[in-house]
């Protein structure tokens, strides 16, 4: 799929008689002598992803808890990432109405920015996006899961209490993203006033 563009529109002028371009001036304006605009506004652009590093990311987890969250990892250059991520997008539509929290986290470099912007503003997502701040990759690799190599795409599913419950690392089929979400949904909340675990 390509990204569509608006094309350009050449405007062509042609002579017309002095009466009749004074009328179309005069109807141009208002009564306060103002032009009035006939172009339409251009529709307001997706944000881009807000630039995070491993403690906004624990900032974030631990904003969710109480709830069950998924968080997928993916990148422009990877083509699974790129077949993963509408579905991501169908599930976030289908289980957010039930608790689930869902972000995605784009490892895509600054030169990259202007491929994350047609793909997220193509994808429309109904869950925030968020980028990782270039460098560091290794501490913010491991500061996700230690046994995490970075291979996309990677997605990390977190119990109400913000501990990591299941990771699936490459291509994974849809039913096995809902068994995981269902189970993580059914699990009961934690009860009014309890304490809280810190996340491993």
């Amino acid at each position: 799929m390509t990204v569509s563009r608006y094309p350009f529109t050449a405007i062509m002028r042609s002579a017309r008689p002095a009466g009749l371009l004074i009328l179309n001036m005069l109807m141009m304006f208002s009564g306060d002598g103002r032009a009035q605009s006939k172009t339409p506004q251009a529709k307001p652009s997706i944000e881009d992803p807000v630039v995070i590093e491993l403690r906004d990311y624990q900032k974030l987890l631990e904003k969710h808890r109480g709830k069950p969250v998924l968080v997928n990892f993916w990148a422009t250059w990877c083509e699974p990432c790129r077949d993963e991520y509408p579905m991501v997008n169908e599930l976030a539509r289908t289980y957010a109405p039930q608790g689930l929290a869902v972000m995605a986290v784009s490892l895509d470099e600054d030169t990259d920015i202007n491929l994350v912007r047609r793909f997220v503003t193509r994808m429309n997502p109904v869950f925030p996006n968020f980028r990782k701040k270039h460098g560091k990759d290794e501490e913010f690799i491991n500061g996700v899961h230690l046994k995490w190599s970075g291979a996309l795409p990677a997605t990390f599913f977190y119990d109400r209490e913000g501990r990591l419950a299941v990771s699936l690392v490459g291509e994974h089929q849809r039913p096995e993203f809902e068994k995981i979400i269902q189970q993580l949904i059914s699990s009961s909340p934690p009860a009014a006033g309890a304490a809280r675990k810190s996340a491993p």
